[in-house]
């Protein structure tokens, strides 16, 4: 086994023993074609949506305690 992997392992291991696992996320990937067509797209939709201008309006009058 490479130093490297021990080292992963050692890492595994310690973060197992503090209760936690490993998850694997999938993103969209940013450089795949037509990723930012589809950004801009949906950016389109929500920009011309009169419900999310009142969701907005109402999200900008909310106070959370402590955020700044």
């Amino acid at each position: 086994m490479t130093d490297g992997a021990k080292r992963v392992r050692k890492h595994r291991e310690k973060m197992k023993a503090a209760g936690l696992k490993p998850v694997t996320i999938w993103v969209p990937d940013v450089n795949a074609p037509g990723f930012k067509e589809e950004v801009a797209r949906a950016i389109e939709i929500i920009n011309n949506s009169a419900e999310e201008k009142i969701i907005l309006e109402e999200l900008s009058n909310v106070e959370i305690e402590g955020w700044k």
